[in-house]
């Protein structure tokens, strides 16, 4: 199409050619599709709108990124943990966490627990028994086993699903260290 338009003089008064495309799931493909691109009579500036390679998550993208196509390029790391306290045990089978869709990507997938952070001596485990079964407004709903050992006061850290749906809810991202030191924040423009 950008071709076609060059032809037809449509970029007569531009300095340059935008070429721009999506493709956080895509990427290698969009990429391949740019290195096609014929030389036009301006410059091109080919734009891989791709927010997955920055923000890679645990859910959709996870499942469906090149690197998981092609496992020989290497993998991603998510990008986001989001960690919330353990605010009720009502039963042994429930349990709710003091965050929820105003914090938690949830347009894909819901949250998924990883590890717990025990509240009595700060040791970090998986979260073996711990299923995230909804999200209220400020609340996330879990369902637990009896391997699940999770008491008030302990956190759970959580695996997002499609990023870019935590930039509009966190406009102000802690960057943070492996022990949990946040060293500085990102400012996200979303």
């Amino acid at each position: 199409m950008a071709a076609d338009l060059d032809r037809a003089g449509r970029f007569a008064d531009a300095d340059e050619i935008v070429i721009s495309a999506g493709g956080s799931a895509w990427f290698d493909a969009v990429a391949e599709v740019f290195a096609e691109i014929p030389a036009l009579s301006l410059p091109v500036l080919k734009l891989l709108r791709s927010g997955a390679y920055v923000s890679h998550d645990d859910g959709h993208y996870l499942r469906v990124s090149p690197f998981n196509r092609v496992p020989d390029e290497g993998t991603l790391r998510p990008a986001f943990r989001l960690w919330a306290q353990v605010v009720s045990r009502p039963s042994g089978e429930q349990a709710f966490l003091n965050a929820g869709k105003r914090d938690a990507a949830y347009d894909l997938d819901l949250p998924q627990a990883q590890v717990v952070r025990s509240a009595r001596d700060g040791s970090v485990r998986p979260a073996t028994g711990v299923t995230v079964t909804g999200l209220s407004d400020q609340h996330t709903w879990l369902r637990t086993g009896p391997e699940a050992e999770l008491e008030v006061g302990d956190w759970v850290g959580m695996g997002l699903s499609h990023p870019c749906t935590s930039f509009d809810k966190w406009q102000l991202i802690p960057l943070v260290e492996a022990d949990g030191t946040v060293t500085e924040y990102i400012r996200t423009f979303f």
